[in-house]
């Protein structure tokens, strides 16, 4: 048994994460700010993440573990945590994306697939002094808050440190809170236009149960440094579009837009996907994204509203 905090992890993959780590005799804490309870037997600590010294005050003299940290946008958050975990817990892992690998948001060599050195945390640069507080800019700056939050905790030495980088999370119907799934299901079903560009280019993506398993097994290893976690195999949006047209029984209408417009969920006209050798490596379980995309559909075409 291990005594594990989990920041956020109120929906979606986090939720399941805290249901599995219960359910595997682990004494788990979760910490939010209160808008969600934990499911029953899970100690429930409220706090703002943002405001340090009441998170500490909540806290009190808890250790833990391990600390799994879901919702770590910015560098200012990552050196909150950094002070406040630095002598309550010997590993931190969080949560990051595979946005971190976008070259439209940083001047980064694009590849077919990019293994974790493209960006690493040991070398990146922290501004702490950009408006990270500001709600729209955070929004805006998404990919670089994640790669600079990574840097602070990598660089803090504080604790032996791991991240989690994500790829597109499929799957779970109306858990699926982004509605990027539901974006093409309730397109295609109703006839109206989708946009695409005319060349898309692949992407990754992961089952959101795949990825609490991911998370629950890097909180139980000793590995430091960031892993790509996604299913085998690449997807384009014609290939999401196919799957989708066969469980609605209506093919889809395209409406094409030029490179660097704005277009329907993962339809990229740059190379944006990664490599999961070394999630391989570490014994990490690993699907594929064709085995599990048809239940995933079901499961949101089930759940849409808009049909």
């Amino acid at each position: 048994m291990q005594r594990i905090c989990v920041i956020g992890g109120s929906r979606y993959f986090g939720r399941l994460l805290v249901e599995r780590l219960l359910a595997a005799g682990h004494q788990v804490t979760v910490i939010n700010r209160g808008s969600s309870r934990p499911p029953a037997g899970v100690e429930h600590l409220v706090a703002d993440r943002d405001d340090e010294a009441a998170l500490a005050e909540a806290l009190g003299e808890r250790t833990f573990d391990v600390v799994i940290d879901q919702v770590c946008y910015t560098p200012v958050q990552a050196a909150i945590s950094a002070r406040v975990f630095k002598d309550r817990t010997r590993r931190y892992v969080m949560t990051s994306t595979i946005e971190v690998y976008d070259p439209a948001t940083a001047a980064l060599a694009s590849g077919t697939a990019v293994d974790e050195r493209t960006v690493d945390p040991a070398d990146w640069l922290v501004s702490p002094e950009l408006p990270w507080h500001d709600d729209a800019y955070v929004e805006a700056h998404y990919a670089e808050g994640k790669r600079q939050a990574e840097a602070v905790f990598t660089q803090s030495g504080a604790f032996a440190f791991a991240s989690v980088r994500s790829a597109h999370v499929l799957g779970g119907g109306a858990l699926e809170f982004t509605g990027r799934l539901a974006h093409y299901v309730e397109r295609v079903a109703a006839g109206r236009p989708v946009l695409v560009h005319a060349a898309p280019v692949p992407t990754v993506f992961i089952q959101y149960e795949e990825l609490a398993e991911v998370l629950a097994r890097a909180a139980a290893s000793d590995f430091t440094g960031p892993v790509n976690a996604h299913s085998d195999g690449l997807l384009d949006v014609h290939e999401l579009l196919a799957e989708v047209a066969a469980q609605t029984g209506r093919a889809p209408v395209l409406r094409e837009v030029s490179a660097g417009e704005p277009a329907s969920p993962f339809s990229f006209d740059r190379a944006y996907a990664m490599s999961n050798a070394r999630a391989k490596e570490l014994g990490f379980p690993i699907g594929r994204t064709k085995e599990w995309l048809p239940a995933a559909v079901a499961e949101t075409l089930a759940d849409s509203t808009d049909l």
